[in-house]
């Protein structure tokens, strides 16, 4: 991004539907254009909001931590050089640099860096905390070769990399990759030298963009895909199948195919991860069961469903799998070799991401890593996500079932069990992951930043409602979210969600029945919008409302979700935290 642009981006007008936008801008120098380009960023990531980046004071990287604690934001932004760890590490100090004044550096780096470390262990359980670390040179302080380290020099950076590493697992915290920084930033073109001894700003304006860019992505990552269809002959493996025969196909590094190879990697990575594989192939399909067979072969058979292996369009194979699957084409990636392939999927499914494989352009595949890392890279990978494949799999065979559709005896049968949890602590990362998700079965739409997640349950003294869930088929793990404000005569339900996976199984039913029992209340009033994607919801309040479920103020007593509900065969436990 250019400087104009970023100005441009900023002047955009404010819409009267968005909201206000507050990011703390945390560092040692004087921001200048870091501060608008992390602006343009916030503005690009959420249109039509207003964005306020707050500064704090200059040379005081420790007592902006501080300050920027006490107010509550959307999230903060650190930046960390090596100057504000001790003024003699940059360049507008003039202490010296003798033996002594290093061997005093060293000494005062260490009780720097446990303060620093204590501010931002304090401000990361207030709000999101994206921290970028020492992007600039040092000066040449050291009386060494300029070819050569020494140990002053190292124990600098091992005084850093430890308090990473003591950091880098808080919740709330997010480490800025210095690798992909350098992808964006080549080292020569960061330090704008006269910008600092004149201005107190020490980055060129090339690198102040890339470091917002890369912060911002920190601080709020996009939304990860949910979904990769992947074809197989030259992109899974090299050679076509049908004519090569499944010993004649390759991926290894003495049949010079070793970019198959480190496709097949990656994308048994992203399947351990929890991410749905597909495959949309022209071929046999039982050859194709055959390969998956051969011993070598990196990405196994059982991480992949559905294979949609036949010889009609990919298209066709893709809309199957969307439909076995239940997620939206904006949720998947699909690659292929075959340009005319990838055209013909995009045409049908304009929102599916559409990526070739480069078969004779290793450098073309390595990037292709990097682009599928950034769709689908992931914080945190939890229990739910190493389920889902298990889970789609069991609903397929529930769905093939004939009496799952029309035997309420079948229910009885499958030995239900969900879990309900109340809360009032909202640090459940699934949750909230779930909540900003989910669309099918989403009773508003709403998405909630960090913060307005945190305020919502801390302020409006709302409940946390979770539910879990497993049957004979397996566990489906976490797939509800609900959040409760209880009242005097009814409950106020602000949000609920529920996992396309939990489909036709009647837990919706079961939660508000518990929901009537723990509270007592004959009515619950639900905070609803209708959507175009939140048709199965729609459906679900259809049965209460069948000649037309009220827009605004939709309220259900207990009376009439009794006289309509079916009989439930769940077993339910409850807990509560908190």
């Amino acid at each position: 991004m250019r400087l104009s642009e970023a100005l441009q981006i900023n002047q955009q007008p404010v819409l009267k539907t968005g909201r206000s936008r507050q990011i703390h801008l945390v560092c040692g120098f004087s921001p200048l254009h870091l501060g608008t380009f992390i602006k343009a960023h916030a503005k690009l990531r959420f249109p039509g909001d207003e964005v306020n980046i707050i500064e704090g004071l200059f040379g005081d990287l420790e007592g902006n931590l501080e300050r920027a604690r006490e107010q509550r934001f959307d999230g903060a932004i650190a930046v960390m050089e090596w100057s504000d760890l001790d003024d003699r590490l940059g360049l507008r100090a003039s202490a010296g640099w003798g033996s002594q004044i290093l061997a005093d550096i060293l000494q005062q780096v260490s009780s720097k860096i446990h303060r620093l470390e204590q501010r931002i262990i304090e401000l990361a359980t207030e709000m999101p905390v994206a921290l970028v670390t020492t992007t600039l040179p040092l000066p040449p302080l050291a009386q060494l070769p300029l070819a050569q380290t020494g140990s002053f020099e190292l124990q600098l950076r091992c005084n850093l990399i430890s308090f990473l590493i003591r950091i880098g697992g808080l919740s709330g915290l997010r480490l800025a990759n210095d690798s992909t920084l350098a992808l964006r930033s080549p080292w020569l073109n960061r330090h704008d030298v006269k910008m600092e001894l004149h201005a107190g700003f020490p980055y060129t304006i090339q690198h102040a963009a890339a470091v917002a860019e890369l912060s911002m992505e920190c601080l709020y990552p996009p939304v990860p895909k949910r979904g990769l269809v992947t074809d197989l002959d030259d992109t899974l493996w090299k050679g076509i199948l049908g004519d090569a025969g499944v010993d004649g196909i390759s991926w290894c590094l003495e049949d010079h195919s070793q970019p198959h190879a480190l496709y097949q990697q990656l994308v048994a990575s992203l399947a351990e991860s929890g991410v749905l594989v597909a495959i949309a192939s022209k071929n046999d399909p039982a050859l194709v069961r055959q390969a998956f067979r051969r011993p070598d072969m990196l990405l196994k058979e059982e991480q992949v469903f559905p294979i949609e292996s036949n010889w009609g369009t990919k298209s066709e194979s893709i809309g199957r799998i969307l439909r076995a699957w239940n997620i939206s084409a904006d949720d998947v990636v699909f690659v292929d070799d075959s340009r005319m392939d990838l055209a013909e999927v995009a045409e049908k499914y304009p929102g599916i991401e559409c990526l070739q494989f480069p078969p004779d352009d290793p450098a073309g595949v390595v990037e292709l890593l990097h682009q599928l890392r950034r769709h689908f890279g992931k914080s945190e990978i939890r229990e739910e996500d190493r389920l889902r494949l298990q889970s789609l799999r069991s609903t397929a065979e529930l769905q093939q079932t004939p009496s799952a559709v029309v035997s309420r005896d079948f229910l009885a049968r499958i030995e239900a069990k969900i879990k309900l949890e109340f809360s009032n602590a909202p640090d459940d990362g699934r949750a909230f992951e779930l909540v900003n998700k989910t669309n099918q079965f989403n009773l508003n739409g709403h998405r909630y930043s960090e913060a307005e997640w945190q305020a919502y349950f801390r302020t409006l003294g709302a409940i946390l409602v979770t539910a879990s869930y497993e049957d004979r088929f397996g566990p489906l793990g976490k797939i509800a979210v609900l959040g409760v404000r209880p009242g005097p005569e009814k409950l106020h339900v602000d949000i609920w969600v529920m996992s396309c996976r939990a489909f036709s199984r009647d837990i919706e039913f079961q939660i508000l029945k518990r929901l009537y029992e723990r509270f007592g209340v004959s009515r619950i009033e639900f905070s609803f919008h209708p959507s175009e994607r939140n048709g199965p919801l729609q459906e679900f309040f259809r049965v209460f409302f069948p000649a037309g479920v009220p827009a605004d103020g939709l309220e259900l007593t207990a009376t009439v979700f009794e006289h309509n509900r079916p009989q439930l065969f769940h077993q339910v436990i409850e807990s509560s935290n908190g």
